[in-house]
């Protein structure tokens, strides 16, 4: 970074507050009280994030009389479910190309099921008058180097020979900077429909009013500490009493998993975020960003941004940090080197906004799996069922991840249990200090392949025959 850059980056950063901006809203409800005592249910949810929310929500909507307990760690929202860029998007595989590497025979299924479960987050959006900024405004991928925009094409053929080209649009340099205007961009591919844009933290909120609503019993500052069998149900253990459930549902994500033999499939990665100040009209004008779409780059160390309701713009990724040893950390929350580089590559995208500032600076932790996607599974003779790895998108996923998580513990055979994706798990990571050695060579070499025109080596490509990788 020139001495110039990083001086002007480091300024725009000197008032940037370290919480989360989602989070840091006067109307963010109060904490509900914490479980005492025991606690009987037909099914306990175990985890307030999206995940639990929304397999608390289905299973009231699929019956009525169930009755549902969740319980949550810390509150409902605060950590990855708060913390995102609220991109929420259609893809149930991290993308077309990585569905397409996986499950070629089962991608226009997995598309068609992204689809329909993005339209059923908007109709719950209308339904529960979730106050959430929900916007299906899209979402642009952008080249910033040639060998970019040849891939983009290539992607657009083939999602195109596929005939799930419906509602793609490839941009040149002119019409993308039409949209959104950078020195840096050079092409684009609009995804009109896939992805909607939304206040993450708010979703989390109006999610768990909604669930009140129906009848869920929600307890906060309620972690769940150890599974045991309870007879024909099974209990979870919490600090002041336990649930004693028929079922119980998993939605613990990056959290090390209350199934033991499943916390080899996921590791934490902790992703950081800047929010500017709000724009004024001039500054807006001189970026456009009319349609408001989100906004992600297509390298391997990659950027996501997205313009917020009150024209702030969110600007996150780059570096994505696995702590030793895996463990999830507060400290690991705030990481100022990472956003001095933010903040320096934010000013090279949009130099015309030079002198624009920082208001909030954050990072959380992601549950990346080694396929980039959900997994899914069951314990304890099929009363327990579990769904993890999403790995950073998980807003709209999460909502298909509670329809597995529900199927499997109802012991019913639909077309969401019969795909190769949830009958089939990722490749665990391996021990320590083995996972911190692959992960940190996975890393330079994705850094390198970014330098060298998306040039794959041979570690890379091992990896890919492998099936394995990393990613945020």
């Amino acid at each position: 970074m020139a001495p110039v850059a990083m001086r002007l980056a480091a300024q725009s950063l000197s008032d940037a507050q370290p919480v989360p901006f989602w989070l840091e809203d006067p109307g963010k409800p109060g904490a509900l009280p914490a479980l005492t005592g025991t606690e009987k249910c037909d099914l306990l949810v175990v985890g307030g994030g999206y995940s639990g929310l929304w397999t608390a929500l289905l299973a009231k909507e699929r019956d009525p009389a169930r009755d549902v307990v969740l319980i949550e760690g810390r509150e409902v929202g605060w950590a990855a479910s708060g913390r995102n860029g609220g991109f929420c998007a259609a893809s149930l595989t991290h993308g077309f190309g990585n569905g397409l590497a996986r499950w070629p025979g089962e991608l226009p299924k997995l598309e068609e099921l992204g689809e329909r479960n993005l339209d059923a987050i908007e109709e719950a959006v209308a339904r529960y008058s979730l106050d959430c900024d929900f916007e299906r405004t899209g979402e642009l991928d952008v080249a910033t180097e040639p060998y970019q925009v040849d891939e983009l094409h290539e992607m657009y053929e083939e999602i195109d020979r596929l005939g799930l080209a419906d509602g793609l649009e490839l941009l040149d340099r002119d019409a993308v900077r039409a949209e959104v205007d950078s020195p840096t961009f050079l092409g684009g591919l609009w995804d009109r429909r896939g992805v909607a844009m939304l206040n993450p933290a708010k979703l989390a909120w109006g999610l768990k009013r909604a669930c009140q609503d129906l009848g869920v019993r929600i307890f906060e500052n309620t972690p769940g500490l150890e599974l045991v069998n309870a007879g024909a149900g099974v209990g979870v253990r919490t600090p002041y009493g336990k649930v004693v459930a028929r079922r119980v549902a998993l939605g613990t994500n990056v959290f090390p998993s209350l199934v033991k033999r499943v916390r080899s499939y996921t590791v934490p990665v902790y992703d950081y975020a800047l929010m500017t100040e709000p724009l004024s009209p001039e500054q807006l004008a001189s970026v456009g960003w009319r349609n408001r779409q989100g906004l992600g780059d297509c390298a391997n160390q990659f950027h996501y941004f997205r313009i917020t309701a009150d024209h702030r713009i969110l600007w996150g990724g780059y570096d994505a940090i696995y702590p030793f040893g895996g463990k999830v950390s507060a400290e690991m929350d705030h990481r100022p080197e990472t956003y001095l580089k933010l903040a320096e590559q934010f000013f090279h995208c949009f130099p015309q906004l030079e002198g624009l500032r920082f208001s909030h600076a954050w990072g959380g932790a992601i549950d990346t799996c080694s396929r980039f996607s959900a997994f899914f599974g069951t314990a304890y003779q099929g009363k327990v069922a579990y769904a993890a790895g999403f790995t950073g998108l998980g807003v709209g996923a999460t909502r298909f991840g509670g329809d597995v998580m529900l199927d499997l513990l109802a012991g019913e055979r639909t077309e969401r249990t019969d795909l190769e994706m949830v009958r089939r798990k990722p490749l665990p990571f391996p021990p320590e200090p083995i996972a911190w050695a692959g992960i940190g060579v996975t890393k330079w070499a994705m850094a390198r392949a970014d330098e060298n025109g998306g040039r794959r080596n041979l570690w890379l490509k091992a990896m890919d025959r492998m099936g394995l990788g990393f990613d945020s």
